[in-house]
């Protein structure tokens, strides 16, 4: 009998350390309203995606992101406490509830979706994997890099793709793994290594921190399918929703032409059908989820649409100039695609 009990209490300590925030049973939309801060994994400096400003604020299109949901949640789009997570602890970090929530580079994947305790929401960002070289090698494509040593970051699917990609095209290959992308990139600054492989919009962030960019090319190959998406702890399905038809908003605003600047007008005086609803003109849509009638309201003011988020982080007038490509919306030839707020 009292190795049962034992056993019992072990087990419960246990999952009490498992869920060290909010206890294994707890609503994620509850524990965020009563401690009125979101917590939000992010990389650890990416320039266009999250990184500290001069001022130490955090800014990019995944803060931008969870921004968005703070707006939604708790009416305030600061009220979030950003944890730097590196590739290896970002699974660990939302599956045990350290965090509420990851906006950041993270692929959606079958064994990370569907083992690892943790859901994907929807993908803010199709990215693909790619390679990065010194001019100075006078190499122009990822297939005649046979012999090379190739920098990249451990717990990604960089690594494995690196892997399937040498093995694909008959090519010996020597991975040098880091846990960090920056100490990665610092390898290949140094010389430690011929190329370094991440997905190409972050080669193209990265290469404007190195201190010579233009001497670094990146190569035209596509390795791989990069679709990133913010993720939530697996099982609390109010959260996950929240989180999704947030970010589903932000691409329906675009589509809408529903901006920071006109979302007040809009709401007052759209004849739109759609428009009215996602405004909280007509019906309740938030209640669905949780929230109130202008939950959509409060996140366009705060971030904008998700073409505004865009190209204020990689559009035409930033450093990174990153073109949009799948990234468009559907009716311009792209992949974002808004489902039906109603």
């Amino acid at each position: 009998m009292l190795k049962k009990l034992l056993g019992l209490l072990t087990m419960i300590f246990i999952m009490m350390g498992a869920f060290p925030c909010t206890g294994p049973w707890a609503g994620t939309l509850e524990d965020v309203r009563a401690k009125d801060v979101l917590t939000c994994g992010i990389s650890e400096g990416i320039p266009g995606f999250s990184i500290p400003d001069s001022t130490g604020k955090w800014v990019g299109f995944d803060v931008d992101m969870a921004r968005a949901v703070a707006a939604a949640v708790l009416s305030d789009p600061q009220k979030i406490k950003f944890v730097p997570l590196a590739s290896k602890q970002k699974i660990i970090a939302v599956s045990s509830g350290q965090v509420d929530l990851t906006s950041r580079t993270t692929t959606w994947t079958l064994k990370r979706d569907g083992k690892q305790g943790v859901d994907f929401t929807k993908i803010v960002f199709y990215d693909g994997q790619g390679f990065m070289v010194k001019k100075a090698l006078g190499v122009d494509s990822a297939t005649k890099i046979d012999g090379a040593t190739v920098c990249v970051t451990a717990g990604t699917t960089s690594e494995l793709n690196l892997a399937d990609f040498a093995r694909a095209n008959g090519l010996k290959i020597e991975a040098l793994v880091f846990d960090g992308k920056k100490e990665a990139l610092n390898a290949y600054a140094t010389g430690r290594c011929d190329c370094f492989t991440t997905d190409v919009s972050q080669l193209a962030s990265l290469r404007t921190t190195l201190p010579n960019p233009n001497d670094h090319e990146i190569m035209p190959e596509v390795i791989s399918k990069e679709p990133l998406a913010p993720l939530v702890r697996h099982g609390d399905n109010q959260w996950k929703d929240i989180v999704t038809w947030v970010l589903n908003g932000l691409v329906a605003a675009e589509e809408y032409g529903i901006t920071s600047a006109n979302v007040l007008e809009m709401k007052e005086k759209s004849e739109n059908p759609v428009v009215q609803r996602m405004l909280g003109k007509s019906g309740d849509t938030g209640s669905y989820i949780g929230l109130d009638k202008d939950w959509m309201v409060r996140v366009i003011q705060a971030v904008g649409n998700y073409g505004e988020i865009y190209d204020r982080h990689f559009g035409p007038a930033t450093a990174l100039n990153i073109p949009r490509g799948v990234n468009r919306l559907w009716t311009k030839g792209g992949l974002q695609y808004a489902l039906p707020i109603r």
